[in-house]
């Protein structure tokens, strides 16, 4: 008895050594916006007061495009994921994109108020505050259930709408990356606020991308940095628990504008069965799928997928 009580002492400080080692080699506190603008919002960015809230946002391209493009990127992501997008698109129209609220450099809703609705109504403020009457709604994953939840409360402010693997229906994930998991479970806050392992963020890239090998240093420093950004840690949590995937997809048939889905044919977190439940539900629109690619398609391919965009925008 002796013995297997020395056994099991020696087992728990092994365990709260190496519990230690990893905390402490994966010590990530939160990082001050001032810390990470230089690096990641060089011109043209801009910080934008808008609805409480110090906006990063990028305003390029032809001034006098009476239907803008506001580009919504997804989960833990930011502007930054449209880079190849807009160096197409702002050729020849104005295109707006920016970091959601709880995400990227423009911080968390200082109320703490995750839902859908809230996001929707700060999108509205963003187009008021920027004098734009009419847009191109293109949205990616959370930011594709943003862009077809103002098009259904706001019809007359929507001209037209691109899903790119975009959220709407009850979630049925092949696989979730491993951040997302962790995030997802209270009991893990108090450590998660403090550590984040860099590794980790690797890991959820390249399970969100059709071909892993595509992730480079660069892209997951990025990755890494924004995460870090004050309060980004504490709102991803929240939004998780406030705007569920699935809510209010039975109104998705009402969308009466002109639609292009481009889906990756290796989105393993919204698979490509719900780029055709989006197609039949949406009368007339059209549906373009990339059948290397995963969850991220202006990421990962950005020549390729703009393309059928710029297709759909000459119709």
């Amino acid at each position: 008895m002796k013995r297997l009580a020395h056994v099991l002492l020696g087992l728990l400080l092994v365990f709260g050594l190496t519990l230690t080692g990893f905390v402490a080699l994966n010590w990530a506190p939160d990082r001050p916006l001032d810390e990470l603008k230089a690096r990641w919002a060089p011109p043209p960015s801009q910080f934008v007061d808008i609805a409480g809230l110090s906006v990063h946002l990028r305003d390029q391209g032809w001034r006098d495009d009476p239907e803008p493009l506001l580009l919504l990127h997804g989960t833990s992501a930011s502007l930054h994921t449209w880079e190849g997008w807009v160096a197409e698109l702002a050729k020849q129209r104005r295109v707006i994109s920016l970091d959601l609220p709880g995400f990227g450099l423009t911080g968390p809703f200082a109320d703490g108020d995750y839902r859908v609705q809230r996001y929707t109504d700060f999108l509205l403020a963003v187009l008021e505050h920027l004098q734009v009457e009419r847009v191109v709604l293109v949205g990616n994953s959370f930011g594709g259930q943003l862009a077809w939840r103002f098009a259904l409360a706001h019809p007359e402010r929507s001209a037209r709408l691109v899903l790119v693997d975009a959220a709407g229906y009850p979630r049925n994930a092949e696989s979730v990356p491993i951040g997302f998991r962790l995030a997802g479970i209270p009991a893990l806050a108090p450590v998660m606020s403090r550590v984040l392992p860099r590794s980790m963020i690797e890991s959820s890239l390249r399970n969100v991308y059709g071909d892993p090998d595509k992730v480079d240093d660069e892209l997951v420093e990025r990755y890494y940095q924004l995460t870090l950004r004050e309060g980004n840690r504490q709102a991803l949590r929240q939004r998780f628990v406030q705007a569920p995937s699935g809510e209010l997809h039975q109104r998705i048939g009402e969308l009466r504008l002109p639609t292009l889905i481009i889906w990756g044919g290796r989105d393993r977190l919204i698979p490509p069965d719900n780029a055709e439940r989006f197609a039949a539900d949406i009368a007339g629109s059209q549906l373009v799928l990339f059948d290397d690619l995963g969850h991220v398609p202006q990421e990962e391919d950005p020549q390729r997928s703009v393309a059928a965009l710029n297709h759909f925008l000459a119709r």
